[in-house]
């Protein structure tokens, strides 16, 4: 019996941190102990923080819930998993992955915007690759994040069921 391939998948976690005051210091020491040395660590808001990951396996959703488990593992208890991205993504996010401008990528068709002009990262790959010129030469760079976002979609609908 043969396995699947491993793909590669480019995903962030987003973590809301039981505390604003959280030595950053221990936490990427605790990461690195649970396996995600890997994870570039990112702290923009107060009280959050961004894990960036680039991982691969057979399948995006189990890469992304192992990477999950850890984090949530190394992180101070209470940590609460917000967001996994790519999901909902503006036409900017789509322009900056891909390296062209927002121009480039209005001059495409695109699938219909789903949430407050947001798009789902879903639903972009399958479109943006019918395109011809610079947009298509541009995925090969953004297949690992375009790969992850099906997943990414189904674990936050989970997440917002869960409350």
């Amino acid at each position: 019996m043969t396995s699947e391939p491993d793909t590669e998948f480019e995903f962030e976690l987003v973590f809301a941190l039981p505390s604003k005051t959280i030595d950053m210091d221990a936490v990427g020491d605790a990461l690195f102990e649970v396996g995600c040395d890997d994870a570039l660590l990112g702290l923009g808001a107060a009280g959050m923080v961004g894990l960036a990951f680039l991982r691969s396996g057979p399948d995006a959703e189990a890469v992304i819930c192992d990477a999950i488990q850890s984090a949530t593992d190394a992180l101070p208890k209470g940590s609460r998993l917000r967001e996994v991205k790519p999901d909902l993504v503006s036409q900017g996010d789509v322009a900056a992955r891909l390296q062209v401008s927002r121009q480039a990528l209005q001059k495409r068709d695109l699938p219909p915007p789903s949430i407050g002009g947001l798009y789902r990262a879903s639903e972009m790959l399958s479109v943006l690759d019918t395109q011809s010129g610079k947009v298509k030469d541009a995925l090969k760079d953004a297949r690992a994040w375009f790969a992850a976002a099906p997943a990414a979609q189904r674990i936050n609908a989970r997440l917002s069921l869960e409350g």
